[in-house]
C-alpha cells in the first residue's frame, strides 16, 4: 500500500510538468485591414511561425492598423505588429496621436516600402493634388498609419483636411466601395502594392482608376517630420487600366514587438521570417522586399529588439 501512496504521489507531483510541457505559445500578430497586404502577409507570418516554432500557434488579426498597432503591443495585446516607420517613431517617442505617451516598442524586420496612393476615377476632375481642395475624399480608417499620412500629405500641399476637404475616415476596402459607388472623390491609401482592394476597384467592368503624382510633397514632409519619406515610382500596369508611371511618396514598414519581449523568442520569429522568406512570397509579392542585407540602411527609426540584434549578428550584419 506505501508503494503504491509513494507512486500515486510521484504521478501527481509529474503531472503539471507534463501539461505544461505541452503547453502551446500563442502569438498575436496585428494587421490591418482585409483589402490591405497587412492582413494577408501576417497570414503568411502566422502560418511559417506556427509551423516552425515548437509548440506555437501565431494567428493573425484585423485592426485599424498602425497607430492602434502600436497601442495593442505596448500593452500587451498583441505580440507582434505591423506599422508603418513614421507611425511607429511617433508611438516610440510620445508624439503626434500618442500624446505624449510613450511606447515601449522594439522592431524585430524591416519589411517592405509602403506606397502611398492617391486614387480617384477618369471623369472626376482631378487631375493634381491641388483639385482635391473641396473634394470629399477618404483619408484611411482612424488609428491607421494612411491617416497620418494622407493628413501630412495634405498639409504639405497647404491644406486644413479638417476644413478644406469633406474628409471620410473609411478602410481601403471600404473607400474603394465608396469611391466605386460615386460616395466619395478620391481616397488616400499607404500599403502595399498591388493592393487587392484597388485591384478590384481597377477591374471593375466600366471604372478607370486615375492615381495622381504627389512626389513634391515631399520637402515639406521631410523639413516638417524628419527623413521618415521617399521618392518612388509605381510602374505602369501595377493595377488593372493604370497606362502611366506614378511618382509618389515611400515610407517603410516595420515589424514590431515590445521591448519586454523574451529574446530567444524575438530571435527565433526574426530567424524564421528570414528563413521562411519564399513561403511569405507565396503568400503575396511583396514579401520578396523582406532583405536581410539591408536592415540597417535607416529603414527602422526606432531601435531593433536584442534578439532579432543576435540573428542579424549571427549573419554578418553590423548596424552602420
Amino acid at each position: 500500500m506505501k508503494r503504491i501512496l509513494a507512486l500515486a504521489a510521484v504521478v501527481a507531483l509529474a503531472l503539471p510538468v507534463a501539461v505544461t510541457a505541452q503547453q502551446k505559445t500563442r502569438l498575436s500578430i496585428a494587421t490591418g485591414g482585409t483589402g490591405g497586404v497587412y492582413y494577408p502577409l501576417g497570414g503568411g507570418i502566422a502560418s511559417v511561425l506556427t509551423r516552425n516554432l515548437p509548440n506555437t500557434e501565431a494567428t493573425a488579426e484585423v485592426t485599424s492598423a498602425s497607430v492602434d498597432n502600436i497601442k495593442l503591443v505596448a500593452a500587451g495585446k498583441a505580440d507582434i505588429a505591423f506599422s508603418l516607420a513614421d507611425t511607429a517613431w511617433d508611438g516610440y517617442t510620445g508624439a503626434g496621436k500618442f500624446n505624449g505617451q510613450k511606447n515601449p516598442v522594439r522592431s524585430i524586420a524591416v519589411i517592405y516600402a509602403n506606397s502611398t496612393q492617391v486614387v480617384t476615377l477618369e471623369g472626376k476632375g482631378i487631375a493634381t493634388m491641388a483639385d482635391l481642395k473641396g473634394k470629399r475624399i477618404s483619408t484611411g480608417a482612424a488609428g491607421s498609419g494612411t491617416e497620418i499620412i494622407a493628413v501630412r500629405l495634405l498639409e504639405a500641399y497647404g491644406m486644413d483636411p479638417e476644413k478644406d476637404v469633406k474628409r471620410e475616415k473609411l478602410s481601403v476596402a471600404e473607400s474603394a466601395g465608396a469611391l466605386k459607388d460615386g460616395k466619395i472623390d478620391a481616397f488616400i491609401w499607404s500599403g502595399g502594392v498591388p493592393t487587392a482592394a484597388i485591384t478590384d476597384l481597377a477591374a471593375t467592368p466600366g471604372v478607370k482608376i486615375k492615381l495622381i503624382s504627389h512626389a513634391d510633397a515631399i520637402p515639406n514632409m521631410v523639413k516638417k517630420y524628419g527623413p521618415l519619406y521617399v521618392k518612388s515610382t509605381l510602374a505602369p500596369k501595377s493595377y488593372p487600366g493604370q497606362e502611366q508611371a506614378v511618382e509618389h511618396v515611400d515610407v517603410w514598414n516595420v515589424l514590431v514587438v515590445n521591448e519586454k519581449m523574451d529574446e530567444k523568442l524575438a530571435y527565433e520569429i526574426t530567424k524564421t521570417i528570414f528563413e521562411k522568406k519564399p513561403d511569405l512570397v507565396a503568400v503575396h509579392k511583396e514579401a520578396a522586399n523582406i532583405v536581410l542585407e539591408t536592415q540597417f540602411d535607416g529603414g527602422s527609426p526606432i531601435p531593433f529588439h536584442p534578439g532579432s540584434l543576435k540573428y542579424f549578428a549571427e549573419k554578418g550584419l553590423k548596424a552602420k
